[in-house]
């Protein structure tokens, strides 16, 4: 009976193993994720948060570090080497530690984050210059022609910058454009668009005739941003659980591994 049980943990741990090389996987996939997208507001967000890209890479580290348990894991528990099982369950000990601890300083984070994003936005709304070639200029157009809403706060945002502002003729962030008013043409997402001159005149850039959308990206973003980091935080506290069933499973092998066979350890 006893010899049946180590079997079947022997094997539990090897399949537990093969599941917790998969999430370092995701983990790190998500650190990689967040440094390479260019498409999106985290581009924005990791290009001037230092805090973020740090998030980044201390993802890639744990989730590649994670991997590297799960491989000596497999090999610690098919072979029934003590010693690897000792070291996997340190380590994984470790992991765990490192991965509540910078979930609590992460969550009592979160305000600082979001205050810096909304301050890095605005900034970038102020400097903003049309026809200049910039990645985060290109980005912040891709999301609010996404998302549907124009500025951080509001639309307002716009008006504190001073090349938009100092336009004769009605002129607006092509990005921003409400695609209900004009369903027949494909409008350009970067740069500053002119309204079409109507029969009166115009001395001056009102924002109140933007064809514009009113709403602010504030509140889209901070909820999308809130949906992706949740997910993350899901994956983790999932991580958190196997982990610790993972510690189980290796502290009991251990306990039944008598003898060590260091002959059964692959050699290269």
């Amino acid at each position: 009976m006893g010899s049946a049980c180590i079997k079947v943990t022997k094997y539990f741990l090897f399949l537990f193993n093969l599941l917790f090389f998969v999430l370092g996987a995701v983990i790190l996939g998500f650190g990689v994720w967040i440094l390479a997208d260019r498409s999106s507001f985290i581009s924005v967000l990791q290009t001037s948060s230092t805090s973020l890209k740090a998030g980044a890479y201390v993802f890639i580290g744990v989730g590649g570090f994670t991997m590297l348990m799960g491989f000596l894991g497999c090999i610690g528990a098919v072979n029934e080497v003590r010693c690897l099982l000792g070291m996997y369950f340190a380590f994984l000990l470790l992991i765990l530690i490192a991965q509540v601890t910078a979930g609590v300083l992460f969550y009592f984070n979160m305000g600082k984050l979001k205050q810096e994003m909304g301050s890095i936005v605005t900034k970038l709304i102020q400097n903003y210059t049309d026809g200049h070639e910039d990645s985060l200029q290109e980005t912040w157009d891709y999301v609010q022609a996404q998302v549907n809403c124009c500025g951080w706060v509001s639309f307002y945002n716009w008006t504190e910058n001073a090349e938009l502002m100092n336009r004769i003729n009605i002129t607006y962030p092509c990005s921003c454009k409400n695609k209900s008013k004009d369903d027949s043409s494909i409008l350009p997402q970067m740069g500053f668009c002119e309204a079409p001159v109507g029969n009166g005149t115009q001395s001056s850039n009102n924002p109140d005739e933007w064809p514009v959308y009113k709403e602010g990206c504030m509140e889209k973003v901070q909820a999308w941003l809130q949906e992706n980091l949740g997910i993350i935080l899901g994956v983790c506290v999932g991580v958190a659980v196997i982990e610790l069933l993972g510690m189980l499973l290796s502290i009991s092998l251990c306990r039944h591994v008598h003898s060590e066979d260091y002959s059964k350890v692959p050699k290269y």
